[in-house]
């Protein structure tokens, strides 16, 4: 399984680690409460993670934010930090708090235990699951064969996606974009590109918040409705639902997601003994056993459930050019947001 995960991951960038940053030595002061800003924390999550850091020793306040605006909050806090741990967010993200310098670089415990090329090369950001991204609906729906099939009228109103200002949506409008790079085209993409993604978003119910999502789907108000990979085996878990996934021929978008200390926290060394535990192969499987995680631990990998290991065996990794999404992401969110939104 985890030879697979390496030939999903094979056009990423090999690890390597500035020789500066080293792990933590003396133990710190757990009697600090550290502040942890998420946005993979919901389905009970972070009160599990709450629960068994306490049972680790450790106190720990979770601040739940959307994952497109972390990023945000964390440069706007840069010179008033009040966060000392940020995890859940994905690449795009956290290289925009790299380049803020708002992140402390370090290296975890568990560094060389991890799926290479998925870490940052200089330290500021460590990976703790892999997620594929996914359209699911219940077994009852055909499924479509890609998301370019959802500009079709037959699916207006039928599947529901979630606002923009979160980092799944983001992530999957990005790999629909991607596929029609143009460097002539308005924000590099091509006149195609937009009429496609126009169709997408506007044949969409976008769910406002509090709505819930998994329910409208398993009793089919909506047929299909985008969802991260673990979310929908938790899902299929709690609920004792069978759900099933699009499988584009393309691949679907592959996230990681990371762990990263504020810079000016000033609980760093505290920061990095609670991430030595969190990233730990002992504690990454123990999520997965829970949450139906991918862990990018190998060690914790190779003793996951075997549903986790079915269900990553049937995903593929789409091909997507990450150095130009993160170029160009921001501005299409706001093109969408103010111009295809109804």
């Amino acid at each position: 399984m985890f030879k697979k995960l390496k030939m999903l991951f094979a056009g990423l960038a090999v690890f390597s680690t500035v020789a500066s940053v080293t792990a933590v030595q003396a133990e710190a002061d757990k009697s600090q409460e550290l502040v942890v800003y998420s946005n993979a924390v919901s389905s009970g999550r972070g009160d599990w993670l709450i629960e068994k850091a306490a049972e680790a020793g450790f106190k720990i306040k979770i601040v739940e934010v959307p994952g497109g605006e972390i990023a945000d909050r964390l440069i706007g806090e840069k010179n008033n930090s009040i966060a000392d741990v940020t995890f859940g967010l994905n690449v795009i993200e956290y290289n925009k708090l790299k380049k803020e310098d708002v992140l402390k670089p370090y290296k975890p415990a568990w560094a060389d235990e991890v799926t290479e090329g998925l870490a940052d090369p200089d330290g500021n950001y460590w990976p703790i699951t892999v997620v594929p991204l996914v359209l699911m609906g219940n077994e009852s729906q055909t499924m479509p064969k890609d998301w370019t099939d959802l500009t079709d009228p037959k699916y207006k109103d039928q599947y529901g996606i979630f606002a923009l200002s979160g980092g799944t949506p983001k992530m999957i409008l990005a790999s629909i974009l991607a596929r029609y790079a143009d460097k002539d085209g308005e924000l590099g993409v091509s006149e195609e590109g937009w009429e496609v993604v126009k169709k997408y978003i506007q044949n969409a119910h976008i769910y406002t918040e509090g709505e819930d999502h998994r329910t409208a789907i398993i009793e089919g108000k909506y047929k299909y409705g985008q969802m991260w990979g673990n979310g929908l085996l938790q899902l299929e878990k709690e609920r004792n639902v069978k759900m099933q996934f699009m499988q584009p021929e393309i691949g679907m978008p592959f996230v990681s997601e990371h762990l990263g200390i504020v810079k000016n926290s000033k609980k760093a060394e505290l920061a990095e003994e609670f991430i030595n535990w969190f990233g730990s192969a002992e504690t990454q499987l123990a999520w997965s056993n829970q949450f139906g995680t991918i862990p990018a631990n190998k060690k914790a990998l190779e003793k996951a459930p075997d549903y986790v290991k079915e269900f990553a065996s049937k995903t593929k990794q789409q091909d997507i050019d990450w150095e130009f999404v993160g170029q160009h992401i921001d501005q299409w969110v706001e093109k969408v947001t103010l111009e295809f939104i109804q």
